[in-house]
């Protein structure tokens, strides 16, 4: 059930457990969502079939996998939910069913009944899960987490990723990066953007700026392209919303990040962390990234930016760090172990007779294709 981007982004490092098995044929839908105008012609690139929402809400299968809860009680099949990011970062405020989203009774039986399997990154989560929905607790498994074990398995591949973004000469990469939302980076990127333009020298550093999936979705691509229109013309790339930003992650060198799922996942890398505005209000204060708004040096008005870069890449504080990073998932690297064994139970099929690898990331686009044709490459 693919309702959003970030959704179906999540569903292939899911879905490449089942890939070769000419026993299990892989479908799409896409049920209504505020966030989800690009994901038709998302599955259309990507040569996925698809079948209509009116039609799919007539048809029985055999398993649904969701990483969202919109439209999942209309579906007639065992249903595996998931989260779409990192842990469970978030939680909902000022409405009826306040919780972590993901984990609240209304997320997890909005068809009255429990899914078939609660699908969590890290046994911790097991309390948030009992705390709000314990008719689900005995449906959860901890299987982990695809993106952690993907950019663990490419880290050795930072160089190669280095290359292919044009890194050469000691030059640095600042990745900025957001989340969605009011409490986002992106609502202060009016006072971030200045910043990268003018503090960076242009011989030293490269900026690239990841932007969430529903930022696009909610105000149009368009727009946000002309929002950017000043930073493509002096060489600052943009990650277009489709490309695989983990790449991009591991070969980063300083990461100015808020409380989303890309700064927690930036634990994993080399790089240097900045945290860009204060802690949100909407932070889960159990999850690991409220634990990184405590420990992540901020990003300061009143200090040289390139100065706060190479303060953040002195104080990395690893033992705290890889505290951190370890709250992501308590089965590091075994995702695609635990979540085919999953699967094939729920299918009640015999698994595939060789191990599940966890398959490296892509190279990341070059520069040139992520500055845009005719720009000037910083």
């Amino acid at each position: 059930m693919a309702q959003t981007v970030t959704y179906v982004d999540r569903l292939m490092d899911v879905l490449s457990v089942v890939d070769g098995d000419f026993r299990v044929q892989v479908v799409f839908t896409v049920p209504p969502h505020p966030f989800g105008d690009e994901v038709p012609a998302l599955l259309a690139r990507m040569g996925c079939a698809v079948i209509p929402w009116e039609e799919a809400l007539q048809m029985e299968f055999d398993l649904a996998l969701a990483a969202g809860r919109i439209g999942v009680e209309g579906i007639r099949a065992p249903l595996v939910t998931m989260p779409h990011g990192a842990a469970y970062l978030k939680r909902v405020l000022g409405t009826s069913d306040p919780g972590v989203a993901g984990l609240r009774r209304v997320d997890l039986m909005a068809a009255g009944t429990p899914p078939a399997a609660v699908v969590l990154p890290h046994r911790a989560d097991l309390r948030d899960l009992r705390r709000q929905c314990p008719e689900a607790l005995p449906l959860a498994r901890v299987v982990g987490d695809p993106v952690h074990d993907r950019i663990v398995a490419s880290l050795p591949l930072r160089r190669r990723f280095r290359r292919a973004l044009g890194l050469s000469g000691g030059r640095k990469l600042v990745v900025a990066a957001s989340t969605w939302g009011p409490w986002s980076s992106f609502s202060r990127f009016e006072a971030l953007l200045p910043r990268l333009l003018g503090e960076l020298p242009r011989e030293s550093h490269r900026v690239a700026i990841l932007v969430h999936p529903n930022v696009y979705s909610g105000h149009g691509a368009y727009q946000v392209r002309s929002w950017m229109a000043r930073c493509r013309q002096a060489g600052i790339a943009l990650v277009p919303p489709d490309a695989d930003w983990r790449s991009v992650l591991v070969a980063a060198d300083c990461i100015i990040g808020d409380h989303g799922s890309v700064t927690l996942y930036g634990t994993l890398t080399k790089a240097a962390l900045l945290l860009a505005g204060p802690a949100a209000e909407e932070i889960n204060p159990a999850s690991p990234a409220a634990a990184l708004a405590r420990t992540v040096p901020a990003l300061s008005p009143g200090h040289p930016l390139v100065d706060q870069i190479a303060y953040a890449a002195a104080e990395r504080r690893g033992t705290e760090r890889a505290a951190i990073a370890a709250r992501i998932t308590s089965e590091p690297g075994r995702f695609v172990r635990n979540m085919r064994s999953l699967l094939y139970r729920l299918l009640g099929l015999g698994e595939p007779a060789h191990a599940a690898l966890t398959e490296p990331l892509p190279a990341p686009p070059s520069w040139q294709a992520l500055v845009g044709p005719g720009r000037r490459s910083a």
